[in-house]
């Protein structure tokens, strides 16, 4: 009997990226774990694709995993999504994956888009060794992390929200300002913007601008500058 968790990547943005094999999976599973269950209606609607949703988010998933696994057991193979990019990644369901593991159940990984990766592979900062934090705290300890990563000798890889990018790329003026940093918005999408530069001048890039979306902030390692274009 299959027991099998597929943990499938969707587009972060462009419904194009999705993969081919991630469609296969979609289609061929008995049913689909995800956080939203409107926005991966909508994604499964554009392939024509109908299968069984279940929810299972942040605020849930202590509760619902069980149920997920049980079904697995009993022979159905189910998919995990989050609303985009890779699931875990910053999202719920390592819970779900760990009790599957315990439970014997194989967890195969369907990879695809990623906002850290994609921010990453345009920042033109080193890439070769990086770290990712996630969300920083919003209040509790926010402070704390900032001043152990002015520290940090390698690339630093952000997310935040729409509510408080201007209010981090402040702080960063407090506790970086030698760090060059990028910026980018709605990677992927439509109107898909990178800004550059020290945090200083990206204080006043940014203010009229910051009207939808989630950013994903790539801070330069400590001690690296940016090369001037007259450099060979």
């Amino acid at each position: 009997m299959n027991k099998k968790l597929y943990i499938v990547s969707t587009p972060i943005g462009n419904l194009s990226d999705i993969t081919l094999r991630a469609l296969e999976i979609l289609r061929s599973v008995d049913f689909i774990a995800c956080e939203d269950t409107r926005v991966t209606s909508n994604l499964l609607k554009h392939y024509e694709i109908y299968k069984k949703l279940f929810s299972l988010n942040a605020f849930n998933e202590s509760n619902k995993l069980n149920t997920v696994i049980e079904r697995i057991l009993s022979g159905e193979d189910a998919a995990l999504v989050s609303d985009s990019g890779t699931p875990t990644i910053s999202d719920p369901g390592s819970r779900l994956i760990s009790e599957a593991i315990l439970k014997g159940i194989e967890v195969i990984s369907i990879p695809g888009p990623s906002a850290i990766i994609s921010a990453l592979s345009i920042s033109g900062l080193p890439t070769d060794s990086f770290v990712f934090e996630g969300f920083l705290p919003q209040k509790k300890g926010r402070q704390k992390k900032l001043l152990e990563l002015s520290d940090e000798s390698r690339t630093i890889v952000l997310y935040e929200s729409v509510h408080r990018i201007e209010k981090l790329i402040y702080e960063l003026i407090q506790y970086m300002p030698q760090r060059y940093t990028v910026v980018c918005r709605e990677l992927t999408k439509k109107f898909e913007e990178c800004w550059r530069g020290y945090p200083s001048e990206l204080e006043n890039k940014l203010p009229g601008k910051t009207v939808k979306g989630e950013f994903v902030v790539v801070i330069a390692p400590k001690k690296w500058e940016v090369r001037s274009s007259d450099e060979n």
